[in-house]
């Protein structure tokens, strides 16, 4: 019986993280980046910033020290921003205990060498196997006990079974899966499409638009998916439409919520200065592009996006455009 785990990173989802494994009885290590947030998380026992009103289990114990808080670790859940993720396991990477596995909840891709979170986790822990979660898990759901069901994805059958087992309670359900590279890519790319999502909310575009939005999205995904050697079924799943529409739908989503303030006329540069959160869409969008354009995959909405967030396009010349694309048939994908 496994009975200490650590989890970097001490946002939303890593904070859910630890308090799931507290509830199933294993000592967490909670690594965060300052003392001053490691002395509130002690003392106040609430991650106030992310999940206020939610008190912390005794057995979560926060620490800035790596070496502290990766020792005699059985299980390790990185939770840093896509775009951050390399720098600090570099650093970390040296107290992990011998082969002790690695899960992501990070959903991104890094825009300097478009490597997935799994892809730099190995490259930084080469002896860890690696494991992804993703699907539709909104952390403020989460920290209600509100019922959640996610994917684990893993190359190791039996790790992601010890996973599956050290984080299922009775409100969060886990499936397993062996397609990493389609969980994790879903994950990433959806946030793009709620961005899209929200700038619809912002301009007002109704629900017609929003329904199309989601439909259209998910072929854009599962098109980049299976380019790039993904399953096609796990885009039908729980990290794929699953995790889509909660996304799109939920006004808890940073990403679908930034996509609104930008629809409303606010600059992308206000948007993502006034965010407590690291919204992940944003820097995924040039990553996807780059993906995209080296498998020659067609990605319309993504396009749309990205010439919003950075060539200054006015949203809602970008839906018009969209909507005035050559007409033609719906199974031609």
């Amino acid at each position: 019986m496994l009975t200490k785990a650590t989890v970097v990173g001490g946002g939303a989802m890593g904070t859910m993280m630890a308090q799931i494994l507290a509830a199933n009885r294993m000592h967490v290590a909670l690594l965060v980046r300052d003392d001053q947030r490691a002395q509130e998380l002690a003392l106040l026992r609430e991650n106030r910033r992310y999940l206020p009103g939610m008190r912390l289990s005794e057995r979560i114990v926060a620490t800035v020290d790596p070496g502290r808080a990766l020792q005699h670790s059985e299980m390790i859940f990185a939770a840093i921003p896509c775009q951050h993720l390399r720098s600090a396991w570099s650093t970390i990477a040296g107290h992990i205990p011998g082969a002790a596995p690695i899960c992501s909840v990070v959903k991104g891709i890094e825009t300097q060498h478009l490597a997935r979170p799994s892809e730099i986790l190995r490259e930084c822990c080469p002896r860890s196997p690696v494991a992804v979660l993703s699907g539709p898990s909104i952390a403020p759901e989460m920290a209600r006990c509100l019922p959640t069901t996610v994917v684990i994805a893993g190359d190791d059958a039996a790790v992601t079974q010890t996973m599956q087992s050290a984080l299922s309670t009775s409100w969060f359900r886990v499936y397993t899966s062996a397609d990493v590279l389609g969980v994790e890519l879903a994950g990433a790319v959806k946030n793009v499409i709620a961005l899209a999502a929200g700038i619809l909310d912002g301009l007002h575009a109704g629900d017609n638009a929003k329904a199309a939005l989601l439909t259209r999205g998910l072929v854009e995904i599962t098109r980049l998916g299976v380019a790039l050697g993904a399953r096609p079924e796990t885009f039908v799943g729980l990290a794929g439409v699953g995790d889509l529409v909660t996304t799109c739908v939920s006004p808890l989503g940073r990403n679908r919520s930034a996509g609104e303030r930008i629809g409303r006329g606010e600059s992308v540069e206000s948007v993502i200065a006034g965010s407590p959160s690291v919204i992940e869409g944003i820097p995924t969008t040039r990553a996807v592009m780059e993906l995209a354009a080296q498998r020659s995959v067609e990605m319309p909405i993504t396009t749309a996006v990205f010439h919003v967030l950075f060539n200054q396009k006015p949203p809602l010349t970008a839906i018009t455009e969209l909507m005035k694309r050559p007409p033609k048939a719906e199974d031609r994908v």
